[in-house]
């Protein structure tokens, strides 16, 4: 028997168990390399938000909804959706303002702004080019009368 005989024999015996190591391993090996050629290529920017024509859009359906509101129903009855549709003003004008790149107050924990900030937002967003409506306000800010 020769070292080639002893080869030949060894491949014969290994043969199986490489065959199937390499069915079993391979795709882990590819999905590796595969990851770390994707982790190599910068990632593509991601919006961080909405974009400025949804957050327009929905800044003035809810203006328009607060002005109704101010201007209807008994004050009892209005208060606390209009504390709500306040609050929903307050975090798309935040939105808006970021989106713009505009300087802009981060609200307190309960997410709203307060009366002076509200205003100066829409105000700063209405002159960087948002349509807003002409008649904002007035606003209860502490969600109280």
């Amino acid at each position: 028997m020769t070292i080639v005989d002893i080869g030949r024999l060894a491949l014969i015996i290994a043969a199986p168990t490489l065959i199937g190591a390499t069915v079993l391993f391979a795709p882990r090996w590819c999905a590796s390399v595969a990851d770390r050629w994707r982790a190599r290529r910068p990632a593509d920017p991601q919006p961080i938000g909405p974009p400025i024509e949804q957050l327009a859009c929905d800044l003035r359906r809810l203006l328009r909804l607060h002005g109704e509101l101010t201007a209807s129903a008994h004050l009892a009855m209005r208060a606390h959706r209009l504390w709500a549709v306040e609050a929903a003003i307050s975090v798309r004008a935040v939105e808006a303002a970021r989106a713009l790149g505009l300087p802009h107050p981060e609200p307190e924990p309960p997410a709203t702004l307060n009366r002076t900030e509200l205003g100066t937002i829409l105000h700063d967003l209405a002159d960087a080019g948002l349509v807003l409506p002409a008649k904002v306000g007035p606003f209860i800010g502490d969600g109280r009368y």
